[in-house]
């Protein structure tokens, strides 16, 4: 015979299972609905691991067709690399526009170079040069190095990449008086800079997760390839986001001398 107490107790029990029950649909519900915004590209995951006293920026070129620079500094935008140039003879036809744009709004802002494979250093340092004339008082040029096309199937020999990416660097430094910085993804890291450039700041792509395995110390992080924000009317519906990982104080010294202070500090 079940007396009271027994009852009492299974009524509790049935109870507790029942919570547990339900706890678990709603953790499952909760995760696939995360699941769904990950997927549609209406929320990074990365975002997750970002303070929000962290400084936030973007990188953008004309893809991102007519851009409202206000607009984009409202949202909590410190600051932008801005496409200049990419090989040995084209320029991004929207760098001067967005170049004059985002600095009237207060943006800091910072040019980079789109590296190819197939072309001489010289001649990239050269255009890059020309269209970037004065960059005192922004942020250090870029070399971004990426695979393109074909490349990741069949990669340029490691070699003769290091040397014309070296020489790039070189040529950029004499001319602004500041270590460029080099923006690459993981593959490209592992197989051409790892081990090498280690005196260059690194900017750093993983849009799937922190780079805690990139075994030196890094400067910026692109953590997502699909933000939106309001303020621009290109093709392109997607911005890239990315995070500086210091303090506004430390975004200083990634900030070009004019060419007197550099000239002085280099003969001390």
């Amino acid at each position: 015979m079940i007396t009271k107490k027994k009852w009492i107790a299974i009524d509790k029990s049935k109870k507790k299972r029942s919570l547990i029950f339900l706890l678990q649909i709603a953790i499952a519900i909760c995760f696939l609905l995360f699941l769904s915004l990950v997927l549609s590209k209406k929320l990074s995951f990365n975002s997750f691991f970002i303070s929000n006293d962290k400084l936030q920026g973007i990188d953008v070129s004309h893809y991102q067709g007519e851009i409202h620079w206000e607009t984009i500094k409202e949202q909590g935008i410190a600051f932008a690399f801005i496409k200049a140039t990419e090989g040995s003879s084209h320029v991004d036809r929207k760098f001067d526009e967005n170049w004059k744009q985002a600095k009237e709004a207060g943006i800091l802002v910072g040019a980079y170079h789109f590296f190819s494979f197939d072309s001489p250093a010289k001649t990239q340092a050269r255009l890059f040069i020309k269209t970037v004339k004065e960059l005192s008082g922004s942020l250090l040029p870029v070399i971004d190095i990426e695979y393109y096309g074909k490349k990741e199937k069949n990669p340029p020999n490691q070699k003769t990449v290091r040397k014309q990416l070296k020489q790039l660097l070189q040529i950029l430094e004499e001319e602004y008086g500041i270590k460029p910085m080099i923006y690459t993804t993981y593959k490209v890291y592992h197989r051409y800079i790892e081990g090498e450039f280690e005196e260059y700041p690194l900017w750093i792509r993983n849009v799937y997760y922190p780079p805690i395995d990139i075994k030196r110390q890094w400067a910026f992080w692109q953590y997502s390839d699909t933000g939106i924000l309001d303020g621009y009317e290109g093709k392109e519906k997607y911005i890239d986001k990315n995070v500086f990982y210091g303090t506004k104080e430390q975004l200083m010294d990634y900030i070009v001398p004019n060419k007197e202070t550099a000239k002085k500090e280099k003969s001390v």
